[in-house]
C-alpha cells in the first residue's frame, strides 16, 4: 500500500481560515477519493499558520479494474433488418468494441443498444495529479486574495508545494499568471527556531521531520501542549486559568511551536471590573487571565500569552506584552473613571445621536418603544406597581451604556458596563441586573435571563426589533438574516418557556404591530399575519430541534393551516410546549398506542361530517332516537361521561386526565367500529349517517383539546 503527502506552504494564514480549511479537507478529500474508487487506511489533515497538509495512508497503487455499462442508440435506429446501421457502427467504434459486443435490452423507453466495457484502473499517481489542484482551489473562505499577476485565489500567497507518493516526488504545478509553483520534497521549519529548509524523505516521515524542525503540524497536539503549558504557568504564578474555547482554538492556529509566557501588570489595574480586564486579555490580546482560585472571579495581576518564538527569550517576550497590556488597561481605567463621573441616566440624550435603523430612527427612539412594550408585557402578567416601575426603569436604561466611552471602545461589554454604571449611580439592584440580563441569550446554547425584570425587558427589546424590521418588509429569506430575526424570535420563545411566563404572544404582536402601522403608515393586517407565521415556524423548529419532539407530534399540536391551533399556540406558548412534550412522553411509554387506532380513525372519518371543532357536549347535538345499534348508545353514554373530564383537563392543562379518559372510551369506540354490534358509519340514510359522524366528530374534538390525532403517524 502507498502513502501520499501534500503540503501547501503559505505566508501566515488567518486562524479562522486555517480552522475552516482543515474541516473542509477532512470532509472533501475522503469524498474525492471515494468518487475515484480509491480506498485508504487513513486521511489525516494537518495545519499551522504557514501550511496546510494532508497525509493519506493505505492507498492502492492504482484504481481497481471495473466494468461499465454504456447505453447507446435505440435498437430501431441501430439495426435495420438485422444489419447494423451507421448509428450502431459509430457507437461501437466510439466505445472501442466490435459490433458483436453490442446487446439489445428493453428499457422504459423501448429497446436500446448497450455495451459492457472492462475499464482498467488508472495509476493512483495519475489520479492524484488531477485531484490536487482541485483540492487546493476548491477551498472556500472569506476574503480570498489574488497575488502576483495571476487569477488564482487563496487566503494567502502560496510559496511552496510538497507532494510525495511514498518517497517519490509527484509532479504537480500550480500556475499563477507568469509564476509557476512546482512540487518538491523541500519544506520549511519554524521561522525562528529552524529557519533553514527541511527535506522530507518519505511521506510517512512528515510529522516527525517537521517536529524536529520545531513545527507541530497536528492542531490537536498543539492544543494539548498549550493547555498543559498554560495550566503549569498559571500554577507557577499561584493561580488558575480558564480555557475559553474560542481563544484556545484561535491561539492554536496562530503558533507552530507553542510555549507559555507569564507576564504581569500593576495591581492598581485590578480596581477595574474583572470583565474589563478579561475582555482586554481574551478578545483583544489573546491572553489567558490568571484567577486567584478555581471558580473565582478575583484576578491576579498576571496574564499568560502563548508565544511562537524562542522559549529561551521568554523574559523579553513577556516585557513586550506587558507594555501592550499596560497601555490597554490604562485606557480602560481612563474610560471607566470618565464614565463614572456622571449617572447612567444622563447618557440617554446621547442615544439620540446613534442610529438604530435609518427608517426607524435613533436608539433613543427604540428605547421609548421598548418601554412601551415592556409595559404591555407587565400588564399581561399583572405585575404589582412596584415591579412595573422597576421594569419601566430597566427598559429606559437598558441601552444607555452604548454611548459610554468604555462600551464604545469595547462593544462586547454592552450591558455588563450598564449594570455596573447603574449600581454606581444608585439604581436599584434589580434594575441594574436587568440591564445586563436583557441581552441574554446572545446565541444558541447561551444562558437565559433569570430575573423577571430582565426577561421582560429582553422580550420587549426583541419584539420591537421583530415588529419594526418586519414592518419595513425586511423579512429573512433563505440564509439571509442580517438583523438576526430568527435568533430574536427563538429567544422570545425560549425565554417564555424557560421562565414559564403566561404571556399572550398573539395579543402582544397585535398591539405592537398596530402601534407601528399607525406611526409609520404601514398595512397592519399583513404585518401581523407575517409575524404570526414567522413565530409558528420558530416554535416548530425549536420543538423539533431543541425539545427533540417528533415532527408528526409537532404537526399535531401546531396543525397545518389550522387557524384554531395557530391562535391557540400563539396565545399560550407554555401550553403548546407542554402538549408536545406530553405527546412525546406517551409515545415513548406506549400510552399513545392504546388510543391511537380509535381516535385516529374517528378523526379521519369525522372530516367527512360538518361538525365544527369546538363542540364537546353531545346532549344537544346527538339524536338518540336515530340509534339502530346498542354500540351507538354506548358510544353516546361514554361521550356524556367524557365531557366533565375534558373540561377539567382544559382548565388545569392536566392532559393526563384526558388521555386516561380517552383510553377508557377506546374499547367502546372499537366496538362501534368492529364489534358484534358495529355500525356502518356511512349509512344510506343521511340523518343516521350525520348522527354517527357527529359522534365521531365529538370524540375528535375531545382529542383535539390535546392534539390533532389525524396528523400523528402510527409507530413512527
Amino acid at each position: 500500500m502507498t502513502a501520499f503527502l501534500l503540503e501547501v506552504g503559505t505566508e501566515e494564514l488567518p486562524a479562522s481560515f486555517l480552522s475552516d480549511a482543515i474541516l473542509q479537507w477532512r470532509s472533501r478529500i475522503p469524498q474525492s477519493l471515494a468518487a475515484n474508487s480509491l480506498s485508504s487506511a487513513s486521511v489525516e489533515v494537518y495545519g499551522t499558520p504557514r501550511r496546510l497538509a494532508v497525509l493519506i495512508t493505505g492507498l492502492p497503487s492504482q484504481q481497481p479494474d471495473r466494468e461499465e455499462e454504456i447505453k447507446g442508440p435505440p435498437a430501431q435506429a441501430a439495426f435495420k433488418d438485422g444489419q447494423p446501421t451507421k448509428a450502431a457502427i459509430g457507437f461501437a467504434k466510439k466505445q472501442g468494441v466490435d459490433i458483436a459486443a453490442l446487446e439489445i435490452r428493453p428499457t422504459e423507453k423501448g429497446d436500446f443498444v448497450f455495451v459492457k466495457k472492462s475499464i482498467p484502473g488508472r495509476p493512483v499517481a495519475e489520479i492524484l495529479t488531477e485531484l490536487i489542484p482541485e483540492w487546493i482551489s476548491g477551498l472556500e473562505g472569506k476574503r480570498l486574495m489574488r497575488w502576483g499577476n495571476g487569477e488564482m485565489k487563496f487566503s494567502r500567497p502560496i510559496r511552496w508545494l510538497v507532494a510525495l507518493l511514498d518517497d517519490t516526488i509527484l509532479p504537480i504545478e500550480l500556475v499563477n499568471g507568469s509564476k509557476t509553483i512546482t512540487s518538491d520534497r523541500i519544506t520549511y521549519g519554524h521561522r525562528v527556531l529552524h529557519p533553514a529548509t527541511v527535506t522530507i524523505p518519505n511521506a510517512t516521515d512528515y510529522v516527525k521531520t517537521l517536529s524536529d524542525a520545531f513545527v507541530i503540524v497536528d492542531p490537536e497536539a498543539r492544543a494539548n501542549i498549550i493547555q498543559r503549558e498554560v495550566e503549569a504557568a498559571a500554577e507557577k504564578a499561584g493561580g488558575f486559568t480558564v480555557f475559553y474555547p474560542d481563544l484556545l482554538k484561535e491561539v492554536t492556529n496562530l503558533v507552530e511551536y507553542p510555549s507559555a509566557v507569564v507576564g504581569k501588570f500593576e495591581p492598581e489595574f485590578l480596581e477595574l471590573p474583572t470583565e474589563v480586564i478579561t475582555e482586554v486579555m481574551v478578545t483583544h490580546q489573546r491572553y489567558f487571565p490568571v484567577f486567584k482560585a478555581a471558580e473565582s472571579k478575583e484576578l491576579l495581576p498576571n496574564f499568560i500569552t502563548v508565544s511562537n518564538g524562542d522559549p529561551t527569550k521568554a523574559d523579553i517576550i513577556a516585557v513586550g506584552n506587558e507594555r501592550v497590556i499596560r497601555a490597554r488597561l490604562a485606557d480602560g481605567k481612563f474610560f471607566y473613571k470618565a464614565d463614572l463621573s456622571k449617572p447612567l441616566v444622563s447618557y440617554l440624550p446621547q442615544l439620540e445621536t446613534v442610529t438604530f435603523q435609518e427608517e426607524l430612527g435613533s436608539v433613543r427612539d427604540k428605547v421609548d418603544r421598548i418601554v412601551t412594550i415592556a409595559d404591555y408585557i407587565s400588564r399581561q402578567l399583572e405585575l404589582e406597581p412596584n415591579k412595573r416601575e422597576k421594569t419601566e426603569r430597566a427598559a429606559l436604561l437598558c441601552k444607555a451604556d452604548l454611548v459610554s466611552q468604555m462600551v464604545y471602545e469595547f462593544p462586547e461589554l454592552q450591558g455588563i458596563m450598564g449594570e455596573k454604571y447603574a449600581l454606581a449611580s444608585g439604581e436599584d439592584a434589580e434594575v441594574a441586573s436587568a440591564i445586563v440580563q436583557h441581552y441574554l441569550p446572545t446565541g444558541a446554547g447561551d444562558i437565559l435571563p433569570e430575573t423577571l425584570t430582565g426577561q421582560i425587558v429582553g422580550l420587549a427589546d426583541r419584539l420591537d426589533t421583530l415588529v419594526s424590521i418586519f414592518g419595513l418588509g425586511l423579512i429573512p429569506t433563505g440564509s439571509s438574516d442580517p438583523f438576526a430575526l430568527r435568533r430574536a424570535a427563538n429567544a422570545v420563545v425560549n425565554i417564555t418557556w424557560f421562565a414559564n411566563l403566561p404571556i399572550n404572544l398573539e395579543n402582544l404582536l397585535t398591539q405592537i404591530a398596530t402601534d407601528f402601522a399607525a406611526k409609520y403608515n404601514k398595512e397592519q393586517d399583513k404585518l401581523i399575519a407575517a409575524l404570526q407565521e414567522f413565530f409558528l415556524q420558530r416554535i416548530r423548529t425549536l420543538l423539533q430541534d431543541e425539545k427533540q419532539i417528533d415532527y408528526d407530534l409537532v404537526n399535531a399540536v401546531l396543525g397545518e393551516n389550522d387557524p384554531e391551533y395557530t391562535e391557540r399556540a400563539l396565545q399560550d406558548l407554555l401550553d403548546v410546549r407542554d402538549r408536545a412534550l406530553y405527546l412525546q412522553q406517551i409515545r415513548k411509554d406506549g400510552t399513545l398506542d392504546k388510543i391511537y387506532e380509535t381516535v385516529n380513525r374517528s378523526t379521519r372519518l369525522a372530516a367527512q361530517g360538518d361538525l365544527d371543532f369546538q363542540q364537546l357536549e353531545p346532549t344537544s347535538l346527538i339524536q338518540p332516537e336515530l340509534f339502530q345499534k346498542s354500540s351507538e348508545q354506548a358510544f353516546y353514554n361514554a361521550l356524556v361521561e367524557l365531557v366533565p373530564q375534558t373540561q377539567v383537563a382544559q382548565q388545569t392543562r392536566n392532559y393526563q386526565l384526558l388521555i386516561a379518559a380517552l383510553a377508557k372510551i377506546a374499547p367502546t369506540v372499537a366496538s362501534f367500529f368492529d364489534g358484534e354490534d358495529s355500525v356502518l358509519v356511512m349509512d344510506p340514510n343521511p340523518d343516521i349517517k350525520r348522527n354517527r359522524l357527529h359522534l365521531l366528530g365529538l370524540l375528535r374534538n375531545h382529542a383535539r383539546v390535546l392534539a390533532d390525532f389525524g396528523a400523528i403517524v402510527k409507530n413512527l
